[in-house]
């Protein structure tokens, strides 16, 4: 237990669906075991999960303006989806803004928060307010040495660094600031800042520290990541020791062989087709299977023999007594199945799962199907091939060996270098 005067005030916020709130709980948990005091800011939709883990909550947004984000089908629409996430963003910069400029006090407070929270961004810009960003996936570190989504051999990606670059500079030209700047640029203004032209080229990132929760292996460091970037590990925090396991559960993955389990993340309430052609994959494969969602609706009115639904179920609970997992590459879903020895197929569709999903398959231990080709029997053969492979059952075993090896906890990690911030504003900011 820390010290009174070593203790700091923690704002940690978390911005987006279950895979991106729950990495937060662990370390706020983590913090709060340390002895500092974390109020934890995100929508009112996770104030159950997060008073469940003990944190002190203030919310951000209504459970209204979360399902009506999630709701939208144009959230998985590249170019579209961002112009939708970024709605959800700009919502949250002014009283982000205030919230910590309200609740900071000087040489107490750290603020903690993905990219995402521009809010927090600000504050540090105009307040001086100490900041660690957290970053969950490695596609927020652009590069000009590594090309998100793609695998090519390594005597090509030279040849292709500079068409990196004119790919990310179109990219902010012509999607991500039209949809972002006009609104966050007149609010800095507010402020006394001057405009910004493509944050995401840098402004991003936190200029004293930056933690990607994710280890090395999984992605390694560029050449051209900033400075102050230093990598962990994944928070595999799911729920699992809080949770009830769902009635019937248990009795399923004891009644017959491990299932195939198929899913596509929390935010995904638009998969009626996804999961219709799932059940018939099953069929197809005379295999059990796990349909998971939340969402009433998405599955059909009849399933075959042996498949069943279910809503949430921590990953920790289900995935070691699965044959394989079906997911659409959100990196605290992959995370959990990497530790599990399981293979993945994955379908990505927006946003980071591309990238995740590409360097799943350079890592051996799964495959990808894009959303448009998600076909029986296509699933069905791919599946089929990835369950008969000896090079991915190998690949699996050695991959979920790195969990278990001895070494820094990512928890605590992420935790020392948090205090580290703080212990560099005793007295100031």
């Amino acid at each position: 237990m820390l010290s009174r005067s070593s203790a700091r005030r923690i704002l940690l916020f978390a911005i987006g669906t279950a895979g991106d709130v729950h990495p937060g709980i662990a370390i706020g948990r983590g913090l709060r075991e340390r002895g500092h005091h974390v109020t934890f800011i995100t929508n009112s939709y996770f104030e159950d999960a997060a008073r469940r883990a003990g944190l002190e909550f203030e919310s951000s947004g209504t459970v209204e303006e979360y399902l009506r984000t999630v709701d939208n089908p144009e959230l998985w629409k590249f170019g579209k989806g961002f112009r939708v996430l970024f709605e959800q963003i700009l919502s949250q910069i002014r009283p982000n803004y205030e919230l910590i400029r309200r609740e900071h006090r000087p040489g107490e407070t750290i603020v903690v928060a993905p990219a995402s929270a521009f809010g927090a961004r600000l504050a540090a810009e105009k307040l001086g307010v100490p900041l660690v960003h957290l970053h969950l996936q490695p596609i927020v570190l652009r590069s000009r040495y590594e090309q998100p989504g793609v695998t090519v051999p390594a005597w090509f990606k030279p040849a292709l660094r500079p068409l990196r670059q004119a790919w990310l500079a179109a990219l902010d030209r012509w999607i991500l600031d039209p949809a972002l700047l006009p609104e966050f640029n007149a609010f800095r203004a507010e402020l006394g800042l001057a405009s910004l032209r493509r944050p995401f080229d840098g402004w991003i990132h936190a200029p004293e520290m930056v933690i990607g929760l994710f280890p090395g292996w999984f992605a390694p460091p560029q050449p051209d990541w900033p400075p102050q970037v230093r990598l962990t590990g994944f928070m595999l925090y799911d729920e699992g020791e809080v949770r009830a396991v769902p009635a019937g559960l248990r009795e399923f993955l004891d009644a017959g062989s491990p299932p195939l389990v198929f899913a596509l993340g929390t935010g995904m309430r638009n998969a009626r087709e996804y999961f219709a052609t799932s059940a018939e994959v099953c069929r197809r494969l005379g295999r059990r299977g796990i349909l998971l969602t939340q969402t009433d609706g998405q599955v059909p009115d009849e399933l075959p023999p042996g498949v069943v639904r279910f809503g949430y179920v921590p990953f920790s609970l289900l995935l070691a007594r699965t044959a394989l997992f079906t997911h659409h590459g959100g990196i605290g879903t992959m995370a959990q199945a990497l530790r599990a020895g399981v293979p993945q197929l994955i379908t990505p569709f927006n946003f980071d799962q591309p990238d995740n999903a590409a360097r799943l398959k350079r890592l051996g231990v799964g495959d990808l199907i894009r959303p448009h080709r998600y076909e029986a029997d296509r699933v069905a053969k791919t599946i089929a091939h990835l369950l008969d492979s000896p090079a991915v059952r190998e690949r699996c075993r050695e991959v979920a060996a790195r969990f278990a090896a001895t070494g820094p906890d990512p928890l605590e990690q992420t935790c020392r270098l948090i205090e580290s911030v703080g212990s560099a504003h005793p007295n100031g900011a």
